[in-house]
């Protein structure tokens, strides 16, 4: 994607009806530590579209202002269409509430609540480049293999759109405040709670299942030395391949999250979207 790129918002045509418990490769594991983060989507992006829209009256150029009304559309369909999954969850007997309202009583009602509006759009921005980080592993990197169809659509869906906004939230901090010691700030405070959030939620998810964090690790160890014996692609750890690689690539002054082009797998997957029926090609057509 580049810089001039607007973004824009998709309603997916999704049930979840069918989706199994273990949807992902058959694995209590697997399927929890994507539950789990799932988990903390709508509530963050809804505090994404909070943070940002704080500075829309200090942005003058046009074109900025465009882009984040399409950040705030792609958000809010995001939020609703992993919200639509949590029901297929509570049906499949979990406890889910009492994950969310701990991490939403926490995170939103006191971190938030107590933490400056340059702060907020720091931690946006620094949240954003994680969530792009796991959007080209998803597309790019061969994470969906093994997943259930809807689900596969479902984060392809959201991972297509995470890289098509990429760089809305970092260009709003850019125009409002560009201090390199708040960026880092945001940056230390995001990857504190979101990793922290995720391994909790994946915790309790395991724990409903009768896993522990220690066995789950043993059953993606196995997983990966299966693959391995049999040839097949496996992918580093997330702590790895999405926090140490975020944080190393973020701690370079001139960061841009736009550095990286991603134009091809974008086009690529919409295309497929588009004729599985996910998304509409006309609404793409339109916003052209």
């Amino acid at each position: 994607m580049n810089e001039s790129h607007t973004p824009t918002p998709r309603t997916p045509r999704l049930g979840f009806t069918g989706v199994p418990k273990r949807w992902f490769a058959g694995s209590t594991a697997a399927t929890q530590i994507a539950n789990g983060v799932n988990l903390l989507f709508p509530a963050g992006e809804r505090f994404f579209v909070r943070s940002v829209r704080h500075y829309m009256d200090q942005l003058d150029d046009p074109h900025l202002v465009a882009q984040v009304r399409g950040f705030f559309g792609q958000e809010g369909r995001h939020a609703q269409a992993h919200e639509r999954f949590f029901d297929t969850l509570r049906e499949q007997g979990y406890d889910i509430d009492a994950i969310l309202e701990p991490y939403e009583a926490f995170a939103f009602g006191r971190v938030e609540r107590y933490s400056s509006p340059a702060l907020r759009l720091a931690v946006t921005v620094a949240c954003e480049h994680f969530t792009a980080i796991m959007a080209e592993d998803a597309l790019a990197g061969g994470d969906l293999e093994g997943a259930h169809p809807i689900m596969r659509q479902l984060l392809e869906w959201h991972a297509l759109e995470e890289l098509e906004h990429k760089a809305v939230a970092f260009d709003v901090l850019r125009a409002v405040n560009p201090s390199y010691g708040l960026r880092m700030s945001g940056m230390a405070l995001a990857a504190l709670l979101l990793g922290g959030f995720w391994v909790q939620a994946t915790r309790a998810l395991l724990a409903q299942d009768g896993m522990t964090l220690r066995e789950a690790a043993r059953e993606l160890s196995t997983m990966r030395d299966v693959a391995e014996r049999q040839g097949l692609p496996t992918s580093k750890p997330i702590f790895a391949r999405v926090f140490l690689r975020g944080i190393r690539e973020y701690l370079r002054p001139g960061f841009h999250p736009n550095d990286k082009d991603h134009s091809r797998i974008f086009s690529e997957t919409l295309a497929r979207l588009e004729a599985e029926g996910v998304v509409s090609a006309e609404a793409s057509a339109a916003a052209e």
